[in-house]
């Protein structure tokens, strides 16, 4: 067994692998890198000048992993290091001394002028395959009391404490560390979070833009929650933020407001409580009820038509699903769309009543149901007609046991197991399927995501979508396969070629 998982993990972690650096090279080779000002609404409004169009495009491709850019300060502070004799000034002899200090460094860099002002910046495009390379190796976070340096806090503590507050109640607390609270508990599912592991999937632009693409998935939306807060100064107020995701930020970068809910604690920089679910919350939870809804209703017809195969029974719920399957999934979303809201008068669009509203999930998840419900009957039905010639069921009708004793007892029990092992496989595929289901709904998740990054060049969001999608794929497998050895102990997973 433990071969098994050993060699499950590595075919996984190679999927994987392959997937995202095949997108990841696709998008960010393919897709003119100039596009993603295409749909930025705030691009026009922001470049007044050009310098400043110039500083604000090379700081959105830096963004991107394009290129690195450094402005005219950034420059000057960089090259201080190795001459202190340069300056910001716009003549010979600095241009001199940024193009040799241009020449000692790795990579070609390139000494630039802005058009207007011609103060000199420095950029270095970054090649393909150095950007995969900085991907892998940013994507798994993890902090410790280490990862913050702050030259105007040189003597900042750091380590780890447990705490029990009426500022975050029972937590691990770090010092040093980007978030504070590295381990916490509070009444949101799943009851205990931790800080310590995040992924990084680079930044969101346009949309969201200046966020990270693993905040943007996997974080509330929607209006802000307000409740009492206790700020560790000791002032209590009515406020949306989330204690809990409090992150380092320098003290001189802090308002003066700020300054008076958290006095000389750093870890000042706090997200907010939202009243929706996240995208991937959403996309879960109606994939997990679909899911439900069609193993509840396709293994029993399964059973049914099987059983009583070649009858009107079978017949009729062949004829369903063939019908079903010979549709587009277009039209019966359509379709089931109209009936649901003209004869039932439940919402057509998800945002008309809302995340909070359960009448908003009904239809989009009986749809989600439908057309996945297909495959379920007409494999499991498939499955047990040909376990009914079987010898194990000439054996039960031997000894005298019914059709319906056989069915139930033997055929469908060993069905079973190929039917726990797809459960999830299914949970995934109902959460990645879901992208025509989400947009007619205007449903706000990770389906809706995917498509709608893809049209406004959010590449850093399509390669990030299309990792979690590849990433719960493998999972789901290697899930499945392991339901299956704990349904029939029998199954031997190492055994190959029936040996």
């Amino acid at each position: 067994m433990k071969g098994y998982i050993l060699g499950r993990l590595l075919r996984s972690f190679i999927s994987i692998f392959l997937v995202t650096t095949l997108t990841y090279m696709m998008i960010f080779s393919l897709v003119p890198r100039r596009s993603v000002f295409s749909t930025d609404p705030i691009y026009s409004k922001m470049t007044k000048t050009q310098d400043m169009r110039v500083d604000y495009e090379d700081n959105v491709f830096s963004q991107m992993g394009y290129i690195d850019y450094l402005d005219s300060k950034a420059l000057q502070n960089k090259v201080e290091q190795v001459d202190k004799s340069v300056s910001i000034a716009v003549n010979k002899k600095n241009k001199d001394i940024y193009n040799k200090w241009a020449k000692l460094q790795r990579g070609h860099w390139e000494i630039k002028q802005f058009p207007i002002s011609k103060r000199f910046y420095a950029m270095r495009k970054i090649p393909l395959l150095e950007r995969v390379i900085r991907f892998y190796s940013r994507l798994i976070q993890i902090d410790h009391p280490w990862r913050i340096h702050d030259k105007d806090n040189p003597n900042l503590k750091r380590g780890y404490k447990i705490t029990n507050d009426k500022v975050g109640g029972f937590a691990l607390v770090g010092s040093g560390t980007k978030y504070k609270y590295q381990v916490y508990f509070d009444k949101h599912f799943p009851f205990i979070h931790q800080n310590i592991v995040h992924l990084y999937l680079g930044e969101s632009y346009p949309s969201f833009s200046g966020r990270e693409v693993m905040d943007v998935i996997a974080n509330g939306q929607g209006q802000t929650i307000t409740n009492e807060v206790t700020f560790p100064t000791g002032k209590k107020q009515i406020s949306p933020v989330n204690i809990h995701t409090a992150q380092y930020q320098s003290l001189s970068k802090v308002d003066s407001i700020t300054k008076a809910k958290f006095g000389k604690d750093p870890y000042s920089k706090i997200d907010n409580f939202y009243q929706d679910p996240s995208m991937l919350n959403i996309s879960f939870r109606m994939g997990l009820i679909a899911l439900v809804i069609v193993y509840v209703l396709g293994v029993p017809l399964a059973a049914v038509m099987a059983r009583f195969k070649s009858s009107w029974i079978d017949k009729l719920g062949t004829g369903a699903i063939t019908l079903l399957i010979s549709i587009p999934s277009l039209a019966i979303i359509y379709f089931f769309r109209f009936v649901g809201s003209s004869l039932f008068g439940l919402p057509d669009l998800f945002p008309t009543l809302g995340a909070q509203n359960v009448y908003s999930y009904i239809l989009p998840i009986i749809i989600l149901a439908m057309i996945n419900i297909t495959n379920i009957v007409m494999w499991t039905r498939r499955y047990m007609v040909d376990q009914q010639s079987a010898d194990y069921v000439k054996f039960a009708r031997a000894k005298g046991l019914s059709e319906r004793e056989i069915s139930q007892n033997h055929i469908l029990k060993n069905a079973i197991i190929p039917i726990v092992q797809g459960i999830p496989s299914m949970i995934i595929l109902m959460i990645q399927g879901a992208t025509m289901t989400e947009s007619i709904f205007v449903i706000p998740g990770m389906g809706k995501m995917l498509p709608d990054a893809i049209i406004i060049h959010n590449n850093s969001m399509v390669v990030g979508l299309v990792f979690l999608f590849t990433l719960l794929a493998v999972v789901g497998v290697f899930i499945g396969d392991l339901l299956m050895t704990m349904i029939d102990p029998r199954i031997n997973l190492r055994v190959k070629g029936g040996k």
